[in-house]
């Protein structure tokens, strides 16, 4: 799947499967920016040119501008789209980003396949993902405690996690004692740099927490400051001598109070 969604699906990749009708299997990853969403419909009118297909997988996203906010599809009329592909366990989610009036939907066939997950919301409906090593995770509403949870549990192998997230955490019954403790297994690039404070938070305090040695993270010199309490935070502490490499976004001095609350890590600018 392509980094950048495509405006031309109907032009170019179309065409180009009905030029196989020979195709006896099909792995169609791709993200789609257009008007309307993909659906069951259109994937199996688009697949109704391939006679000899008897194996499909696909991850197919697509991103919709919020212009029309009279009729919202549910994930409900998505899901049913897909009846007629019964050899299919399809997966399918829909999200409304009313921040940026943008939508996506995004449905995939599973077990799931790829070695990345990306854009996770909070529709996100777990499972296990044994494959998959680089997850991103993206909402306008904000990610809870338990959702980090869920994560961690669907994504044991997780290696490379990003999170963009701008919406502060619920607190009015934030209290840390009675949270569990994620464990991140095999965790080693953590990027934090497009996020609320609270996701800092999240991650580097022990009382929700327990980072893997050796790890890369990207964040906010103003976020990190703010979260440490000026790099002088007891309950921090724990999980920053687990860095490696720290690389932090910002105009700053690397101050001997930051190094020593980094002291194994490799301090490094970033824009």
């Amino acid at each position: 799947m392509s980094e950048w969604p495509t405006p031309f699906y109907d032009e170019l990749i179309v065409p180009f499967l009905h030029r196989m009708p020979n195709l006896e299997k099909l792995a169609l990853y791709i993200a789609v920016e257009q008007t309307t969403f993909l659906d069951g419909h259109s994937l199996r009118k688009d697949i109704n040119h391939l006679p000899k297909l008897n194996k499909l997988i696909f991850n197919v996203r697509s991103f919709v501008p919020l212009l029309d906010l009279t009729h919202l599809l549910s994930n409900e009329e998505i899901q049913h789209s897909f009846t007629g592909l019964e050899d299919n366990h399809v997966i399918c989610y829909v999200d409304y980003f009313s921040k940026e009036r943008s939508a996506q939907c995004h449905f995939y066939s599973y077990p799931y396949t790829l070695r990345y997950y990306d854009n996770i919301t909070n529709s996100f409906r777990s499972g296990l993902f044994k494959c998959v090593t680089q997850v991103s995770l993206f909402d306008d509403r904000p990610f809870e405690h338990e959702f980090f949870i869920r994560i961690a549990q669907s994504f044991p192998l997780m290696k490379d996690l990003s999170v963009v997230n701008r919406t502060g955490q619920q607190k009015a019954n934030d209290n840390n004692e009675h949270f569990s403790i994620i464990e991140y297994l095999h965790l080693n690039e953590l990027n934090l740099s497009d996020v609320d404070d609270d996701y800092v938070e999240q991650f580097l305090i022990n009382t929700k927490t327990c980072l893997l040695n050796n790890v890369r993270l990207y964040v906010s010199y103003q976020s990190l400051k703010r979260v440490t309490h000026n790099f002088i935070r007891h309950a921090t502490l724990f999980n920053c001598t687990k860095v490696c490499v720290l690389r932090v976004c910002g105009n700053y001095e690397i101050s001997e109070r930051l190094s020593k609350y980094f002291p194994h890590a490799e301090i490094q600018r970033f824009m």
